[in-house]
């Protein structure tokens, strides 16, 4: 079961990359809500045939409404990079920060996909940094209604429902910060604390604190 963190509009932008987390819950939203599917180029190759998968799978999922006329109409918004990355920005942080500016230009709330095991990574990226703190539940106009469910249950969802999704490639490469700490030091994290996941999930559950990074 998908589990929801806080009450969401009838009409809903949801941020999707085509990834597994965010098809299964816009299979998941599109059942009951309108959705707005939100799009971001990041300029490279593998977010080109991200691009190409989200293009296909909207138009093939419009031309069923003919035959299932439950189906709900499915909106494309793409958003793309519009500036060239300062020296002192990492890729990940260059790439966030326009996926954000642009997610702010939407005057209503903008869903995003993030699970349990994003919250899990980031709590043990901050802790290093000094202070362990969880993706927030809002950021400005982006809401995160998703947290407390683990990366498995989407992917359930997916072969329960036959909903396609694309691997990003880029995901298994270490250079990357948090793909380090989601390939590297996470396992060994769940070796010292098998229970982590619930440790977060508990400092996450009232949580409705803002983060206006």
């Amino acid at each position: 079961m998908i589990k929801v963190q806080g009450k969401l509009d009838r009409e809903i932008i949801l941020a999707c990359s085509g990834g597994v987390d965010s098809m299964a819950i816009l299979d998941f939203l599109n059942r009951n809500h309108s959705v707005t599917v939100a799009f971001f180029d990041h300029g490279t190759e593998t977010s080109a045939e991200a691009k190409e998968f989200i293009e296909n799978f909207v138009e093939e999922k419009n031309s069923s409404i003919r035959k299932e006329p439950k189906n709900i109409k499915l909106n494309l918004e793409v958003g793309t990079i519009q500036r060239e990355k300062k020296k002192r920005e990492s890729e990940e942080e260059y790439w966030r920060n326009e996926r954000y500016n642009w997610f702010n230009t939407f005057d209503k709330p903008v869903i995003t996909c993030h699970h349990l095991d994003d919250c899990a990574e980031t709590w043990i990226w901050s802790s290093l940094n000094g202070k362990g703190k969880t993706i927030p539940y809002k950021n400005r106009n982006v809401i995160r209604p998703f947290r407390l469910n683990r990366k498995s249950v989407f992917v359930n969802w997916c072969r329960r429902n036959n909903v396609p999704w694309v691997e990003d490639t880029s995901n298994s490469d270490v250079k990357h910060v948090r793909n380090f700490i989601r390939h590297e030091l996470m396992p060994k994290a769940i070796v010292v604390n098998p229970g982590l996941h619930k440790v977060i999930y508990k400092k996450m559950i009232d949580d409705k604190d803002i983060d206006d990074r």
